[in-house]
């Protein structure tokens, strides 16, 4: 689980609940559900007209694993170091031919792997498996990235479906209002929880989970990056040294893979 994530929402919840609470006794007066059909149904309605719907849909599934930690941490940049200079032993000792055997073992579960080192024992050189490596990263990214571009757009829609059922609200109330206006008050603070709905579902629901999973499709890419720069030195028949050294180059110092320490702790 995304510790932080669910920390910020249930924070979001009582900064709202407790703001309601402080200021009347009147609860239920925030409780409507026409209010949320019509944010919620005209905000996916326009989200269908506009997008195709299977990458609505994969939209609408990927919010939820914004709740959960994600698979690209840290560590897993310094274990990726790791395993290239690991093949770049392979290498050295085997040839090309000797990364057979480790194409088998991840080409099931990552497919960029697989891919580059097939690339690699194929014999291509390292400027040709760069640029044929960057454009499978790329194009990865640019189709990671549609579910959050239309996570943006239905924060956009949000906020203005709250304005057209608070308008709806307004006119509803004012046809009414010649036979009662005692109720003018009560029936324009109805009429708004559509607007506060609108705001609510963009900026704490749509807007944040797009920006999450464009953050994670950009740590996806940068490891992806990184990998393929392995990839390419194992092309180039490059020192595990000079893979140690290059790679790390990309990251942040605390997480540089030491070859020299990894060779101590071996028994």
């Amino acid at each position: 689980m995304s510790i932080s994530t669910i920390l910020g929402f249930i924070f979001g919840i009582g900064l709202f609940a407790g703001a309601v609470a402080l200021s009347t006794d009147n609860y239920r007066i925030f409780l409507d559900l026409p209010a949320i059909i019509m944010v919620v149904g005209g905000t996916l309605a326009a989200t269908f007209i506009s997008f195709e719907p299977r990458y609505v849909m994969e939209a609408l599934r990927l919010m939820p694993t914004i709740l959960f930690s994600h698979k690209v941490g840290r560590a897993i940049l310094t274990s990726e170091v790791g395993r290239i200079i690991r093949w770049g032993y392979v290498v050295q000792k085997s040839g090309l031919p000797g990364l057979e055997a480790e194409a088998n073992k991840v080409r099931g579960h990552d497919r960029l792997l697989g891919f580059g080192i097939d690339l690699v024992i194929s014999g291509y050189n390292g400027q040709e498996v760069r640029e044929i490596l960057s454009n499978t990263v790329e194009s990865t990214f640019q189709r990671g990235t549609v579910p959050a571009d239309i996570l943006r757009a239905m924060g956009g829609n949000a906020p203005a479906f709250g304005l057209i059922g608070t308008l709806i609200g307004l006119i509803i109330m004012l046809d009414k209002m010649g036979a009662d206006p005692s109720k003018l008050g009560g029936g324009m603070a109805v009429a708004m929880n559509t607007t506060l709905y609108g705001v609510l579902f963009s900026r704490f629901i749509f807007l944040p989970s797009a920006a999450k999973i464009q953050q994670r499709e950009e740590i996806v890419r940068f490891r992806n990056y990184l990998v393929a720069e392995g990839l390419a030195l194992l092309a180039e028949r490059k020192s595990p040294r000079y893979i140690q050294d290059k790679m790390n180059s990309y990251l942040d110092p605390s997480l540089h893979f030491n070859i020299d320490v990894h060779l101590k702790s071996r028994p």
